[in-house]
């Protein structure tokens, strides 16, 4: 008997800002250059993930729950995760394709990048019994159950903090923390990788490395912004899907 069944779908609305800059100011005769030797003024103060959970129809034997923070391929999916001075308010997500629609676990979180040196993402995957079907997180302004501990600081993170689940399992080999050195680049380039299985009619998505490197995802902090996601092959069951996969290379600079 399942303790805490899953709750129903909900779709959310969201507002998009738009800002715009002035024109340039005039040199000035004299001055200084310092365009070589200031530091890059910041794109932003906040780095907002969005997390869109969608959630699929009720199947005989199985309910399926998928995640992503950049857009899909295939633009129905997408979430609007960015770099801005503004923390998020909700989160912003694509309407789905009419099966899949957005569920009760889509939230959104802000996090300080002046708070620290490292980005610590922390990936949470669990896995229900019950419905057959995987969910992962990396935030944690959702269902207490199933909070993620993503920060930003300067420590290092090398273990996952994750919720406890519920009536679903945590999985260690698919969790994971990941401490990205906001220093190291001007981009961070966040990679989504997903899977599916026809057998449970199950998605799930990776965005970090984690013990199972057969779906570890890519994601780091480089000068150069990654074009094309990189995501391990599956383990032969689980299959990735190319159209679901995405990367999306943030501007820290």
């Amino acid at each position: 008997m399942l303790l805490f069944p899953r709750f129903a779908a909900l779709a959310g609305a969201a507002m998009s800002l738009a800002a715009s800059a002035g024109p340039a100011p005039a040199a000035v005769a004299g001055a200084v250059n310092t365009a070589d030797t200031a530091p890059p003024p910041p794109a932003g103060r906040y780095l907002n993930l969005h997390q869109c959970v969608y959630n699929g129809p009720f199947l005989p034997t199985s309910f399926d729950l998928m995640t992503t923070l950049v857009p899909s391929r295939d633009g129905r999916f997408s979430a609007g995760t960015n770099i801005s001075d503004t923390p998020v308010a909700a989160a912003v997500c694509g309407p789905g394709d009419g099966n899949y629609e957005p569920n009760v676990y889509t939230a959104a979180e802000g996090y300080d990048l002046t708070a620290g040196r490292y980005l610590n993402l922390h990936q949470c995957v669990f896995w229900s019994d019950f419905d057959q079907d995987h969910l992962t997180t990396v935030v944690g302004t959702t269902d207490v159950k199933f909070v993620a501990g993503t920060n930003v600081s300067n420590s290092r993170d090398t273990a996952p903090n994750c919720g406890g689940g519920g009536t679903d399992h945590p999985i260690p080999l698919l969790s994971s923390a990941t401490p990205l050195d906001l220093t190291a680049g001007r981009y961070l380039n966040l990679h989504q990788c997903m899977y599916y299985y026809d057998g449970y009619h199950d998605h799930f998505t990776t965005f970090a490395r984690s013990g199972d490197g057969r779906f570890g995802a890519g994601t780091n902090i480089s000068d150069t912004p990654d074009t094309r996601p990189s995501c391990g092959a599956g383990d032969g069951r689980f299959q990735l899907i190319p159209v679901l996969s995405g990367v999306k290379a943030l501007p820290l600079h």
